[in-house]
């Protein structure tokens, strides 16, 4: 496989994190007043990391990333991402951060490879420099044996994989992944996974939101928990699993989904099998 070229390579060098949020807010108008969706997030992701942002409905979850992407102005507070200001200079950012949303934005009629191609010629690379970098990407996520079929052929599992390559056309420091297997059967979620790892592997910090715990618990080196706007918890998996066994007193060690609840003051009920969340 060939290699990306490192995080460090990736643009110009920074110092610092590579995701730094003080103070972010972000303030609605609405019919009857301000609604307050984000109310003072303090975010630290260090370069190299995969950090899992967590968080239910309507917590504001959605919001802060937005607002880390450049695509939602900050009402207040400050962010910066691989050592740019988002507010200040959102073009810079934009050109070393990458962004694979929920919803794929592939073009059936093309192929993984026509893509990739068109991706890389639009970030205004030559036609020789768009061909080694769309081959580089497919050798990336596993997709070299499809590259030359349309995309509408392609299951839902390839799909995610080709968008991730599709985010890192420009070689970015950091990568933002909007729930990246949702929708998909547990082997392609798997594929997913791996994926990630080795995109992370490569250099590029990894900035991920899931409604899957298992997938956060797998995957991050340290999540964050947001609810009613405000971060509630942080920490690795396993400090905080650790951190409600002792201040609960529980004989066996607590999952990531009783992590989650307890921070977001939800209980639970298990209906056949399945964990269900309910109102607190």
């Amino acid at each position: 496989m060939s290699k990306l070229v490192t995080q460090r390579a990736a643009g110009e060098s920074f110092v610092g994190p590579a995701v730094e949020a003080r103070g972010l807010v972000k303030h609605y108008k609405g019919r009857d007043g301000v609604v307050e969706a984000v109310r003072g997030v303090d975010l630290r992701v260090e370069a190299g990391e995969i950090f899992g942002f967590l968080g239910p409905n309507g917590a504001g979850k959605s919001t802060t990333v937005r607002m880390l992407t450049t695509l939602l102005s900050i009402t207040s507070g400050t962010a910066r991402v691989a050592g740019v200001d988002v507010a200040r200079e959102p073009d810079v950012a934009r050109l070393r951060m990458g962004v694979a949303l929920q919803e794929a934005g592939l073009d059936a009629r093309q192929t993984g490879r026509e893509l990739l191609v068109l991706q890389c010629r639009l970030f205004g690379m030559s036609a020789d420099d768009a061909a080694s970098r769309a081959q580089e990407l497919l050798e990336l996520v596993d997709l070299v044996d499809a590259a030359d079929r349309r995309i509408k052929g392609y299951s839902g599992g390839m799909k995610r994989r080709l968008d991730l390559a599709s985010a890192l056309v420009h070689e970015p420091q950091v990568l933002f992944l909007d729930e990246p297997t949702t929708g998909l059967d547990p082997a392609s979620r798997l594929v997913v996974w791996e994926e990630v790892r080795r995109i992370n592997g490569h250099g590029t910090t990894v900035f991920l939101t899931t409604q899957y715990l298992e997938e956060a618990d797998q995957l991050c080196d340290r999540i964050a928990i947001i609810d009613g706007g405000r971060i509630v918890r942080e920490g690795t998996p396993t400090q905080l699993k650790t951190e409600l066994q002792v201040r609960l007193g529980l004989d066996d060690e607590p999952s990531l989904d009783d992590v989650f609840l307890d921070a977001t003051g939800r209980t639970r009920e298990r209906v056949a099998g399945v964990v269900r969340e309910v109102g607190a």
